[in-house]
């Protein structure tokens, strides 16, 4: 058991600190950037769920009455995803073989649960036709950083292996990241549905209209016009 009875300890006052085996590195380490990018992401999924708990929901039924619905979804799925992430952040604070015998490690468990969550999420969203854009609703828009993230953890992951070897991730480790960034995007896309939210989808520069910018609206504006609203 973890007992923490003070934050400071000034033992990374040089720009050292210590792996989980207890060997010391640089604070610039690449295996201290993967932890710290975990943390990262964790944290992120802190803010979903601060996002998902704070939609307005309709007791009288209406558009929003999936909320309730996607929060209890969304509040669980995530509450699991933190403690995992956490998981897999102390196992990442060390090389692979010096792991103690008694850590808990993330498996094909895990990995096999993010695919059974994203099939029945993808049984209520339509197949995409195109890229969508980072955007939507309060948790929706999270989601997508959050997915950023796990895509830039997954990365700083594979460098670890080019710094360290192929023995300094464990690849059902590195397969579990790579799951969860497909999940959180199928996620958003659920969410968005529930709410009854559109996709904003990308379109290319060619089939798009020449831009006039917003300069002229600004100007409308400032000399208050009623033909603000009609550009």
């Amino acid at each position: 058991m973890v007992r923490i009875t003070r934050v400071y300890t000034g033992g990374g006052d040089k720009g050292e600190t210590s792996l989980v085996d207890g060997s010391r590195r640089m604070k610039s380490d690449p295996r201290f950037e993967t932890v710290g990018t975990c943390d990262e992401l964790n944290s992120i999924l802190g803010c979903v769920l601060m996002e998902v708990k704070r939609m307005p929901g309709h007791e009288d039924g209406g558009d929003r009455n999936n909320v309730q619905r996607v929060e209890l979804v969304v509040v669980e799925a995530i509450g699991r995803l933190q403690h995992e992430l956490f998981d897999l952040g102390a196992e990442l604070a060390c090389p692979p073989n010096e792991l103690p015998e008694y850590m808990a490690l993330i498996g094909e468990e895990q990995s096999n649960l993010l695919v059974v969550e994203m099939d029945a999420w993808l049984e209520d969203v339509t197949p995409l036709t195109s890229f969508i854009l980072p955007t939507g609703e309060g948790p929706v828009a999270t989601m997508h950083v959050a997915r950023c993230v796990a895509r830039r953890l997954e990365r700083s992951m594979v460098q670890l292996l080019e710094s360290e070897g192929n023995d300094a991730i464990r690849p059902t480790a590195l397969v579990y990241i790579n799951r969860l960034s497909d999940w959180l995007f199928v996620m958003g896309r659920w969410v968005s549905v529930m709410l009854g939210e559109e996709e904003t989808l990308w379109l290319p520069l060619g089939k798009r209209s020449s831009e006039k910018g917003v300069a002229d609206r600004v100007n409308k504006m400032r000399s208050n016009d009623d033909a603000f609203l009609d550009l």
